[in-house]
């Protein structure tokens, strides 16, 4: 059984500020438990099923492991119901943020919703960005809905946030800012190599002012259909295929 004050350091990593606190946060899941142990994370503790421990061929010796039930194991998380495993994780420390040629970073402006910033750093994780680079008004990358909609990218994608306008001016002035706009550039006549800033904003609204303003080019995704407007990561996925596709 869990301790009551193990529990309460589990309940408490639910939320942001205690995240930052204690410098850990959750891993729910048995994919994403699997890939954090297999990951360079430092893990604090994990918590399994026995009939999903019987499944994995060896634990990390220096982690401690608690077998618990279905029912204990959901009302220490976040999920509606987790029959596998549960993890306490570190945070990584945070390594300096240099653009790298030949490499995109994205960047991602008030992205509210946890999954589609778990999906964006999953689609870092596919293309082999360099990173992502949030706003400080973005969900936190550290959230469990967030860890869980990478679907174990988070132990790959290095993540930063920063005040997105202020970093963009501190950036080298030849290094291209891109960013989706609806009066820009045709991305389907354009010859993009990967290299630079791709910058995603707000599903709703898009970049604010002050980060279109710092843009060196805009990207169009042209449509034939009467949507208002396409979800930011299936966005994001169609522009950095268009950097891609001819490498």
């Amino acid at each position: 059984m869990v301790s009551k004050a193990v529990a309460k350091y589990v309940h408490a990593l639910h939320l942001k500020k205690y995240r930052l606190r204690h410098q850990a946060f959750l891993v729910e899941g048995g994919k994403s438990v699997v890939e954090l142990l297999r990951s360079g994370l430092l893990t604090e503790r994990v918590f399994l099923t026995a009939e999903f421990a019987a499944k994995i061929p060896s634990l990390p010796a220096k982690v401690p492991v608690e077998i618990v039930t279905e029912e204990e194991l959901t009302k220490l998380g976040t999920l509606a119901n987790n029959t596998t495993a549960l993890a306490i994780a570190r945070l990584p420390e945070e390594l300096p943020l240099e653009p790298a040629p030949n490499k995109l970073l994205l960047a991602l402006d008030e992205v509210r919703d946890p999954g589609n910033l778990g999906t964006l750093i999953r689609l870092a994780d596919w293309y082999g960005l360099q990173g992502v680079v949030c706003s400080e008004s973005c969900a936190d990358p550290w959230a469990p809905k967030t860890i869980a909609a990478t679907m174990g990218s988070f132990t790959r994608v290095r993540v930063w946030q920063r005040e997105l306008p202020e970093w963009l001016d501190a950036l080298p002035a030849d290094l291209p800012r891109y960013g989706a706009h609806l009066e820009g550039d045709n991305v389907h006549r354009l010859d993009l190599r990967p290299g630079g800033v791709l910058i995603m904003g707000s599903e709703s609204h898009g970049p604010r002012p002050e980060v279109l303003a710092r843009l060196t080019q805009r990207l169009f995704i042209p449509g034939a259909g009467g949507a208002e407007s396409l979800n930011v990561a299936v966005s994001a996925a169609i522009l950095l295929d268009n950097f891609h596709r001819a490498l």
